[in-house]
Formats: C-alpha cells, structure tokens, sequence
C-alpha cells in the first residue's frame, strides 16, 4: 500500500490543492512587485509580512511534493525537519513517506497561529498526526534546540532570506548522504552561495526551475 496515493491521504490532497488554487490574497494583491520583492528578501521584517499574507496557501506543486515523498522514501528517512508548515501540504506528503518507511518523526515550524491549526487539522484528517510535531514560533528560535542527533531530510520553504541561517541551526546534525531541498533558493542568494561553495561537502543541483536539490557528501 502507499499511503500518498490511498485514502484518505490521496483525497485530502486532491482538496487542499484545489482549495489552495481558488485561494487569494487581498494583501498580496494590493503589494507592488517592488514591496514584495523587498519583503521576501528581508531579514527583518519577515513576520510582518507572512502575517501581512497569512490567508495566502503558498503550498508546494504537486510535482514538488511527490518529489518531497519520492526522496523521503528513496533515502529510507526516518528524521525529517521542514521550515515553512504554511498549511501542511509539504507535511503531507513528507509524514506520508515517514509512515510508509515505517514510521519517524517530522519536526515543522510555522510561526502564524491560524496555519497551524489549519495544518493540524488537515494531518488529522490524513492519520498522519502521531508521526508530526509542530513548533510554533520563528523558526530562528523554535529549530535552534531538541533537533534529532541525525536528520535525514531538510525542506527549507519558508521566509526565503532566513535559508542560510536555517540550515546553520540544522547543518551540524545532517547524516552523510542527507537531502536538503530548498524551494525557491533563488530568493536566498546567501544560501546558493553557501551551499554552492561547500562543493566537497554538498553535491547540488538545480531541479524543476525553482528548486536546489542538494546532498551532503560526507
């Protein structure tokens, strides 16, 4: 059985991705491209600005995400850590590949209230919740303490500037042959130079437009 492609995981996405489709912003659509460009490379007003967009899904494709299942399974993860909850398609398909693994834990962080009881809700609706712990909060305070001794899997998706200083909280803890995806890296040009520059530790490459698909080498 695979648990992405079943009920009730299967259906739920089917909803959540249509819901997320219909879904809009009226904060979003009263920004100029100039503010939010500025907004989503901003180190310090981030919070503002997520909790400017938080009616906005910002999910995954469904490409990304069965890739997200596909790498979660193909690695054997058993220790997943996810920046960006937003609400809960990534976590999804990342706590369905843990259940299919046969089980593990996914550590998120999400710091807008409404999201994260969006996304508890929609784990519940696909069984998935016992393998998912949720921190509340900035993720630069809520994934700096009590990570896994080993993690095998990194989703970075949430603020785009904050990647690189992400990754410094998790990076000492990656296991040989760890994935770090980073969605829309291109937002965080301190985190491409970083992972770009690190080529004898960190084999990388660029996947589907927007994404870099890294491994740790050793």
């Amino acid at each position: 059985m695979n648990t992405l492609t079943t009920a009730p995981v299967a259906p739920l996405l089917d909803h959540l991705f249509a819901e997320a489709e219909r879904a809009s912003s009226p904060a979003m659509k009263n920004m100029s491209g100039e503010e939010r460009e500025r907004l989503l490379r901003s180190k310090t007003e981030y919070l503002d600005f997520y909790g400017r967009i938080k009616d906005l899904w910002l999910p995954v494709s469904r490409e990304t995400g069965k890739l997200l299942y596909m790498l979660a399974r193909a690695s054997n993860a058993k220790s997943i850590v996810e920046f960006g909850t937003s609400f809960g398609l990534s976590t999804i398909h990342l706590a369905a590949a843990l259940r299919d693994n046969g089980g593990g834990r996914l550590i998120t962080s999400e710091f807008e209230t409404g999201k994260i009881a969006r996304a508890r809700h929609h784990l519940e609706e696909a069984g998935l919740a016992d393998l998912v712990e949720i921190r509340a909060g900035d993720a630069l305070e809520t994934l700096a303490n009590n990570l896994p001794e080993t993690i095998d899997l990194l989703l970075l998706d949430g603020a785009k500037a904050l990647y690189a200083d992400i990754f410094d909280l998790v990076e000492a803890r990656l296991r040989p042959g760890a994935l770090i995806l980073a969605d829309d890296a291109d937002m965080c040009p301190e985190y491409m130079q970083r992972i770009l520059a690190a080529s004898g530790r960190y084999l990388s490459i660029p996947f589907a437009e927007d994404i870099e698909l890294s491994m740790k080498l050793g």
